[in-house]
């Protein structure tokens, strides 16, 4: 499960597990938010998921202020971001690998998402990493976000 900074296209928290389970999404919105610390007011966008929709889920974005937006049923594109990522993954690193351990294919994906925020290029940000547009940001040197 990724978070994703959809200005950046950083994945700014994750968590792994067995099953898709709320604990599981919690667990990486919270990582997420220790590493931002954003505003109120700041959307988080997901799919219909039962771990979304959960009283334990919704009670953690009220908690950080956050406001919950879905897609709406059916509608695929609206989680394209998350959807290309994990495409990405899968055609760029995981293609063909077979591994002996819950924790070797751990590591394989979080080797990957560190690369992918430092270095992965993107035509949405004209042709630089999450990591770069972020660092542009933050200097000052981008004037408007299309």
């Amino acid at each position: 499960m990724v978070v994703l900074d959809l200005f950046s296209r950083q994945v700014v928290g994750f968590s792994m597990g067995e099953r898709m389970t709320r604990a599981l999404v919690i667990y990486a919105l919270r990582v997420a938010w220790f590493r931002r610390r954003p505003a109120a007011g700041l959307i988080f966008h997901s799919d219909r998921g039962s771990q979304y929709v959960s009283e334990e889920f919704q009670r953690q974005l009220k908690a950080f202020g956050m406001k919950g937006s879905m897609s709406r049923k059916g509608d695929c594109w609206d989680n394209v971001v998350t959807e290309t990522l994990f495409g990405s993954l899968k055609v760029e690193r995981l293609q063909g690998m077979r591994f002996t351990t819950r924790r070797s294919a751990k590591d394989e994906v979080m080797d990957w998402l560190t690369s992918y925020n430092a270095r992965r290029l993107h035509s949405t940000l004209g042709y630089l990493s999450p990591m770069a547009i972020e660092k542009k940001n933050l200097a000052g040197e981008i004037k408007s976000v299309a």
